[in-house]
């Protein structure tokens, strides 16, 4: 099992950054460079939560997001070719004095097959570079967007 932990500090607030991860609709892939618009399901949803699949190319996971804490974003995988366990997300908002906002990022992988495990291997060695450079870019991407 890998768990990657990283931060990060952007200009979005944390109601800004928590609207963007949780907007489902078109356009999805701008946000997130490892989704793929078209492999986008949401089966159901609430006011603070959703039960989204997404990924790109073979890769897939179903995750639960829940937003009901407005100082976190949990995402549980609850099914997936590749993952399985205490495999998820979870980002933590710091809102500072200075207007910007602090991100901790929990990546869990936990693989349930082979792929998975040889996956999860590779990214305990090399995935806080891998996720924090993607992350950096959805950073950049949550940014540009019009705040709401």
């Amino acid at each position: 099992m890998a768990t990657i932990h990283f931060t990060t500090t952007t200009t979005a607030t944390p109601e800004q950054f928590i609207a963007a991860v949780t907007d489902f609709g078109p356009g999805r892939s701008q946000i997130f460079g490892n989704t793929d618009d078209s492999q986008l399901k949401v089966h159901d949803q609430g006011p603070d939560w959703a039960d989204v699949t997404e990924g790109k190319g073979p890769a897939w996971e179903r995750l639960r997001y829940d937003w009901s804490d407005p100082t976190r974003i949990r995402m549980t995988t609850t099914d997936s070719n590749t993952w399985g366990g205490a495999s998820g997300h979870t980002y933590t908002f710091d809102r500072r004095p200075d207007g910007t906002t602090g991100v901790d990022v929990v990546v869990v992988r936990e693989g349930k097959n082979l792929k998975g495990h040889v996956i999860g291997a590779l990214l305990g060695l090399v995935g806080k570079r891998v996720f924090s450079g993607q992350f950096e870019k959805t950073v950049k991407a949550i940014e540009a967007r019009p705040a709401v």
